[in-house]
């Protein structure tokens, strides 16, 4: 038997004038899984890591305290950010990723009310807790999005890196926004499929702020947040598409007009 939500717990998302939301579902999905998904089952989407799915193996987002083989074992889709010694799955949804570079907001409703919380804040760390994914509180139903307005003039995009076309998680994608005056007066910039959340970029971000954005600015700002990364054995093979997608984004915002 299938339960209907009730049309108050529907997620929502307020007109904006942005257009990286929708561009980041088009290409990464079915349409069968486009027009049945709700935002809420997209920003509540689990781990795709083989460890967590296999029952036969330690996992301590599944059963805590029972081990983490991806750690030693492999780790080619797992994380270069963010990551403890209790856990390296990625968060694999990517709309989650575009309302992180949007300054999105959650809406929260339960037993003690309702709260509204930045996507970028949505989503722990695994720390020593890498079964708890996110802060909602026990009975608390996610009933909204709000997407903020963008500053006029601004212009945003999304890339995503996979190992096939199809439906598939990301192996790293970008999304970017980018408000342009003569200089950037404002960028933000999220990775996906490199973190246990969507990863804004907050030094690339400062390193292109008030600057004018010319190839060697984007190049330079591109570079400030990969070297903090800590890949595992097998995937330090990410840093350089997800640099990569970075630097074609933002040089295509340069390009496109406001």
């Amino acid at each position: 038997m299938t339960a209907s939500i009730p049309k108050q717990y529907e997620a929502r998302t307020y007109p904006h004038s942005f257009s990286s939301t929708p561009r980041q579902l088009q290409p990464t999905s079915r349409t069968a899984s486009r027009n049945m998904a709700t935002t809420a089952g997209h920003l509540l989407q689990r781990t795709r890591c083989g460890y967590f799915q296999d029952l036969s193996r330690p996992c301590n987002k599944r059963v805590p305290g029972s081990g983490w083989g991806a750690i030693e074992g492999v780790n080619r889709e797992h994380t270069v950010f963010g990551h403890s010694a209790h856990c390296v799955a990625t968060h694999p949804s990517d709309q989650p990723v575009a309302l992180a570079a949007l300054d999105a907001l959650v809406e929260l409703e339960g037993p003690g009310g309702t709260r509204a919380v930045p996507v970028t804040e949505f989503y722990r760390l695994p720390q020593d807790r890498p079964e708890v994914d996110t802060v909602m509180r026990p009975g608390e139903l996610v009933t909204g999005v709000v997407v903020p307005s963008a500053p006029e003039g601004s212009v945003s995009r999304c890339r995503k890196a996979r190992d096939r076309a199809g439906y598939t998680v990301a192996l790293a994608s970008v999304a970017a926004m980018a408000h342009l005056r003569g200089v950037v007066r404002e960028a933000a910039l999220a990775f996906g499929g490199l973190a246990h959340r969507p990863w804004r970029a907050r030094r690339t971000e400062a390193a292109l702020l008030d600057t004018a954005p010319t190839a060697e600015t984007i190049e330079r700002a591109v570079d400030a947040e990969p070297a903090d990364a800590v890949p595992l054995r097998h995937n330090a093979y990410k840093v350089e598409p997800a640099r990569d997608l970075a630097r074609e984004v933002l040089e295509s915002l340069v390009r496109r007009p406001a």
